[in-house]
């Protein structure tokens, strides 16, 4: 973990630098593909799945190791071969558990809010799932470890593949030719985003493309065909924690309400989409069928509330750099403060973001949490060796938080009632 909390180290500047530049490219060329709350909330989102993700916080049903030692038949030393045949089947088991994902009602959920932005841009890559807590992947690379490919291996190619699939979350680059048969590009990836019948559950690969064709999910990109992106069930939220269980909540509703005790169970396994019979017709819910006439999920926001929200994401940043830059040191128990403590921060500026009440309640618990252990310390999770005075400003960051919360729903609220009064 002290490895990977030094990757993300560098790896999140970076991408949050790669992120601006492709808005400004946007500005300049006068086709700017990001709307500021969105990607607001695409950038908190990945603040919460790194967090998850460099805490372990995941129920491990099968490691690698284990299925290393009891399945390889050859036993093989790390050469750049093994790297390649390692990466090969890391991507293969990729395309399956993406697949999955697509396919199973139970397994959408932890995938849904990588498609819940109705924009598609690098921003958008950063969405990524904090409600993948049972860990089986290491089963689908049954293939890697039947050759015995070192864990090392896999450990390493890990996160080099998944921020390989970064780059093509966008829509500034057209077809790349020949590319287009041997990787996954901007092109198909646009496809795979995209709501629309012809395109849905298609182009499921993450690095080679050769999987979308044997197996006949590929689709390429129609001229006449525009996509059209995000989720047949609109999120209708910034907050990424809810994007993340709403999936899972409207399960458990109709295994609830359904009156067949089977249909109680198949809706967990059934494909993406079914519903019990008798729910649908009780609580039916609507989905988009028009891709081309949809109402975007746009809540008018003041330029003092946008400029808040950029305010706590890069706050909330720096803090989560910090705990990077310090984590051996900060102790596993601390951690988990620690990063409780920015989930609770990124719930309560996204929740202002929409509006809700539900952000006051969240700034509390992050201040109140903050305040006991400044209090109880005198530190800030080891920051007073590095900046005297770090703490103080943390203190000052939390109930400067805490004020401008209460302000801005105040001014919201009185603007909402102006508007009931007027209309």
């Amino acid at each position: 973990m002290e490895t990977y909390a030094k990757v993300l180290l560098y790896a999140i500047p970076s991408f949050l630098v790669l992120v601006m530049l492709e808005m400004a490219y946007g500005h300049f060329i006068k086709d700017q593909k990001h709307y500021i709350m969105d990607t607001i909330s695409s950038l908190s989102s990945g603040l919460t799945n790194i967090i998850k993700d460099s805490l372990g916080i995941v129920l491990v049903i099968v490691s690698y190791p284990f299925l290393v030692k009891h399945l390889a038949i050859f036993e093989v030393q790390a050469t750049w071969l093994v790297y390649v045949i390692g990466f090969i089947t890391l991507d293969f088991g990729s395309y399956w558990n993406h697949r999955l994902s697509h396919k199973i009602n139970f397994f959408w959920n932890q995938h849904v809010i990588h498609h819940s932005s109705e924009e598609f841009n690098l921003g958008c890559a950063l969405r990524q799932s904090i409600s993948n807590l049972l860990g089986y992947f290491p089963i689908l690379l049954f293939p890697a470890a039947i050759a015995g490919v070192p864990p090392k291996v896999i450990a390493f190619l890990a996160p080099v593949h998944l921020f390989a699939q970064f780059w093509y979350h966008t829509q500034h680059i057209g077809k790349l030719g020949w590319l287009e048969y041997i990787i996954v590009t901007p092109s198909q990836h646009r496809v795979h985003h995209a709501i629309n019948e012809e395109y849905i559950d298609k182009n499921l690969a993450a690095i080679f493309c050769v999987w979308d064709r044997l197996f006949g999910t590929f689709q390429e990109e129609l001229d006449t065909v525009p996509p059209v992106y995000g989720v047949l069930k609109p999120a209708q939220t910034w907050n990424p924690f809810l994007i993340n269980f709403q999936h899972l909540y409207r399960l458990a509703f109709d295994a609830w309400h359904t009156q067949r005790f089977s249909d109680k169970v198949k809706i967990w396994f059934m494909p993406t989409g079914w519903r019990p019979a008798d729910v649908n017709e009780r609580f039916p819910r609507p989905i988009i069928e028009d891709p081309f006439n949809f109402k975007k999920y746009r809540i008018k926001s003041s330029k003092l509330l946008i400029t808040w929200s950029l305010f706590q994401l890069i706050s909330t940043t720096a803090l989560l750099l910090f705990m990077y830059y310090n984590f051996a040191e900060i102790g596993v128990t601390n951690l988990l403060i620690y990063g409780l403590i920015l989930g609770v921060i990124i719930y309560a500026f996204t929740s202002l973001m929409d509006g809700s009440k539900q952000a006051l309640i969240a700034q509390l618990i992050a201040t109140g949490m903050a305040f006991y252990i400044l209090f109880n310390s005198g530190d800030w999770f080891g920051l007073i060796s590095y900046w005297k005075v770090g703490p103080l400003v943390i203190g000052l960051f939390f109930g400067f938080s805490l004020l401008g919360t209460l302000l801005l729903l105040q001014l919201n609220s009185k603007k909402f009632w102006i508007k009931r009064a007027s209309s």
